[in-house]
């Protein structure tokens, strides 16, 4: 297993296996929820992936019961400068994952909700574990997706499943995102990680060139689709984050109880 080189607590581990760096965010207690310091870390730790000569592909996995339930919801008790901080360095770790000239395979399981179905939406190749459940439950806290679902699924799924995910904030199985295109493999839970492991093996015996090249016909056609998309969801983002149902559904949330919403 290699460490990052800052010396703090980590929150990601990193280790490579014949050419594939897999990178795991390790928080299982708080099921891998992506705080500030977790993304500060994964972004340390997919900049040292990006600039390792010897990997040629990179898994994603979470440790633990899931891969990641999403943002930590206490970093939207702060101020609105902080959220915002929080949110540009999110996108700066999902627009890594996209522009890396490597490929990157998710490994989900348990779970990937929120942020973290944005997390495996930024990688090139998702394998889910059977049950896995994937969503955008944004709106049950009052907020919006902030880190590209909605252009993403809509690039996927088309508008009508896109308001269906994102406007109801329903959870949906591995086996049906299978049917919707949004995941490549499911396989049995115990074989995830190989699975996902096995794939990016595959693509690491691929040219490096053609794959850099490959990977980015695709991602910066889709970006040039989505680019003025992703502009007002972040802005969006800021603007819902700013109001009182927002402050109170995540206080709801982090308290338990139903949120009452007050249309303000």
């Amino acid at each position: 297993m290699v460490p990052t080189t800052s010396g703090r607590p980590r929150y990601v581990t990193y280790e490579k296996r014949d050419g594939v760096a897999v990178v795991t965010l390790n928080r299982p207690e708080k099921l891998n929820a992506l705080s500030r310091e977790v993304l500060e870390d994964l972004l340390e730790v997919l900049e040292a992936v990006s600039r390792d000569p010897e990997v040629r592909a990179v898994v994603i996995a979470g440790a633990g019961r899931g891969f990641c339930t999403g943002a930590d919801v206490s970093e939207f008790t702060k101020d609105l400068r902080e959220i915002g901080e929080f949110i540009d360095l999110g996108r700066r770790v999902f627009e890594l994952l996209e522009t890396m000239g490597k490929p990157v395979v998710a490994a989900v399981h348990g779970f990937a909700l929120g942020g973290g179905f944005e997390l495996a939406l930024s990688c090139d190749l998702i394998v889910a574990a059977e049950g896995t459940q994937l969503g955008s439950p944004e709106i049950n806290l009052g907020i919006v997706p902030g880190w590209g679902a909605t252009q993403k699924l809509l690039a996927t799924v088309g508008p009508y499943k896109t308001r269906e995910l994102v406007l109801l904030g329903d959870r949906i199985t591995a086996e049906e995102a299978l049917r919707l295109g949004i995941v490549n493999r499911v396989v049995p839970v115990d074989r995830v990680l190989d699975e996902a492991v096995a794939v990016a093996r595959r693509l690491a015996e691929k040219s490096p060139v053609a794959l850099a090249a490959a990977k980015g016909i695709i991602n910066r056609s889709l970006r040039t689709l989505t680019s003025a998309g992703l502009e007002i969801e972040r802005s969006t983002f800021m603007e819902v984050a700013s109001t009182e149902d927002a402050r109170e559904g995540v206080r709801a949330f982090l308290e338990k109880r139903k949120p009452q919403w007050r249309g303000k």
